[in-house]
């Protein structure tokens, strides 16, 4: 098949042999979910992703084209992936960005698609992306001062807000908020932001810090584990673990019910939940074609030979498999886990 064109299927053909040969990793769990990075660019720089000064952007033609994300993409469906979610770096700065959304959603077998944002281009494309199918994703909010925010982030709140009332107008109900934590850096916003999220009905997730950066932010003072966010929410509001945690997404968050607000909080601790990657049922591409089964380990499985000059689809899903059978029992972070690749470089 030449470089640019794409496959076509029998669906019921597919949808057979995707259920009869599902993907199962070397220790048993079912994996159908693909995080994909359309971009390592981004236009913060938040203290826990990217170095304030960084500026080793992937070269643009290393980056896949549209046509060879729809065909990854394409492959992981017809070997059982169902749910997909969009990243970067920031991923609504790739250009033309709704139509790619749009032509993902076309792709027989792509049940769940989601997007993971910081919000700031939402304000212009919130409407498009309504319009291209998109119905849910998750926006990084790490502080709800605007001088802390700016601190942590170095963009302005004001945009995010701008971009999260639009997305709301524009019918966006599936909303989730994330926050990495960081002691002194915004620990003293958590309350604020349960705050928000309550005001907007929507549900809140804190996320521990991990070592996905080059910064010497990630020293162990900026820590802040989620025990003590817990007890700190136990003091302040009635918090009960919800039923169906199934319901709440994909990924490995586990979900409570603040009483008092009347909303859900999320809390993901890579580092301090021993239990984190029992049931792990991910892998990500990065922009660059790379697919990583693992975000807290270094292997990763180039793609772009089964994509440039041609594409060979039968050599793109045995590599599929190849990277299926590489992903670990559990990430190497709490193990001196030094990153090669910062955020942006893998996805979010």
């Amino acid at each position: 098949m030449k470089h640019g064109s794409q496959p076509t299927r029998d669906l019921v053909e597919r949808d057979i042999q995707a259920q009869s040969q599902p993907m199962i990793d070397p220790v048993g769990r079912k994996v159908d979910y693909l995080r994909v990075s359309v971009t390592d660019r981004c236009n913060e720089r938040c203290l826990y992703c990217m170095p304030e000064q960084f500026q080793q952007w992937i070269p643009r033609k290393e980056v896949l084209t549209d046509d060879e994300l729809l065909a990854v993409i394409d492959t992981a469906a017809e070997l059982g992936f169902r749910k997909f979610r969009i990243t970067g770096g920031e991923p609504m700065v790739r250009p033309k960005f709704p139509e790619l959304v749009q032509r993902i959603l076309q792709i027989p077998g792509v049940e769940s698609l989601s997007m993971t944002t910081n919000g700031t281009r939402l304000r212009s494309l919130a409407q498009p992306l309504w319009d291209a199918g998109l119905r849910k994703f998750n926006m990084s909010l790490d502080a709800i001062d605007p001088d802390i925010y700016q601190t942590v982030t170095g963009g302005r709140l004001a945009d995010v807000i701008a971009g999260l009332e639009a997305a709301q107008a524009a019918g966006f109900q599936q909303i989730k908020l994330n926050t990495v934590l960081m002691r002194g850096k915004n620990d003293d916003q958590i309350l604020p932001l349960l705050d928000f999220a309550a005001e907007r009905k929507l549900t809140l997730r804190f996320i521990e810090l991990m070592p996905v950066s080059l910064t010497e932010v990630l020293d162990e003072s900026n820590f802040l584990p989620l025990a003590e966010v817990r007890d700190m929410l136990e003091q302040d509001d009635e918090i009960s673990l919800c039923e169906h945690q199934e319901a709440f997404g994909f990924g490995p968050a586990r979900y409570y019910h603040l009483k008092r607000r009347g909303i859900k909080v999320g809390f993901i601790g890579a580092m301090t939940d021993l239990n984190f990657c029992e049931q792990c049922n991910k892998m990500r591409l990065t922009c660059d074609g790379m697919l990583r089964p693992c975000l807290g380990n270094h292997m990763e499985t180039d793609l772009k030979q089964a994509l440039r000059p041609e594409f060979d689809l039968a050599q793109l899903k045995g590599l599929f498999l190849k990277g299926l059978g590489e992903k670990p029992e559990a990430h190497l972070f709490r193990e001196n886990y030094q990153p090669q690749r910062i955020m942006t470089a893998i996805g979010g």
